[in-house]
């Protein structure tokens, strides 16, 4: 059933809207056919993906800063690879890294239709854990900056999702209220649970059919939010 009440829809960025599987892959790619042809791309995403996963777990709840977020998703990656590196050569790719990040813009099948039609309905608005800079350029990169009211990030909140403090600060550069809220992530935890638990209507974008809990409003495709909004 439709929530007639909703008028402000909350968008996480990354694997919600933004394929960041697939533009990271592809941010690599470049960096490595310049700087370390030998890697093959696959090796290397398998074994960085899940501690890229983990290194923002971490930075999520403040136990490691950006600066070794960056570091030690590298670092960790290349150490299971058994791949020797220098630090040197790593803080220059993770600054290669970020800048060749948002040059690629693939999103999510059916991104841009649902943003079509929600705009003619709802406000529509950002809330991301990503580096501020970097989010920026992928939203404009990627032709989304028309779609959106408000983007907050953790920079500017002071805090991560799902701390509640950053969806107060969302609320309130929105001019929005909970009842009339509604948050859409792909991250159970941070997206999901942090909006539910500070009191706001919240959709799992889960793409790969992951098992979720009961009374969690789940959905494989964006499109599939039309059933909901």
């Amino acid at each position: 059933m439709k929530n007639k009440n909703i008028q402000h829809v909350f968008f996480d960025l990354d694997h919600t809207l933004w394929d960041f599987d697939k533009n990271s892959e592809m941010a690599f790619a470049s960096i490595f056919k310049q700087d370390h042809p030998e890697i093959a791309i696959a090796d290397f995403i398998a074994k960085y993906a899940p501690i890229n996963q983990a290194c923002w777990k971490l930075y999520q709840y403040d136990k490691i800063t950006h600066e070794e977020l960056r570091y030690k998703r590298l670092k960790d990656s290349f150490d299971a690879l058994n791949y020797p590196i220098s630090d040197a050569a790593i803080y220059q790719m993770a600054e290669d890294y970020i800048a060749f990040l948002p040059d690629n813009n693939h999103l999510f099948d059916g991104a841009i239709e649902i943003l079509d039609y929600l705009n003619e309905k709802y406000q529509l608005h950002i809330i991301t854990n990503g580096f501020a800079n970097v989010q920026y350029k992928k939203i404009a990169n990627s032709k989304m900056d028309s779609y959106f009211k408000t983007i907050t990030n953790s920079e500017m909140a002071g805090v991560k999702k799902p701390n509640p403090i950053i969806f107060q600060h969302a609320l309130d550069l929105a001019q929005a209220e909970k009842e009339n809220s509604i948050m859409i992530g792909d991250c159970l935890e941070a997206d999901v649970r942090g909006a539910l638990d500070f009191g706001i209507d919240a959709v799992f974008f889960n793409p790969n059919k992951e098992s979720s809990p009961e009374g969690i409003i789940a959905i494989n495709h964006l499109l599939e939010l039309k059933n909901y909004l």
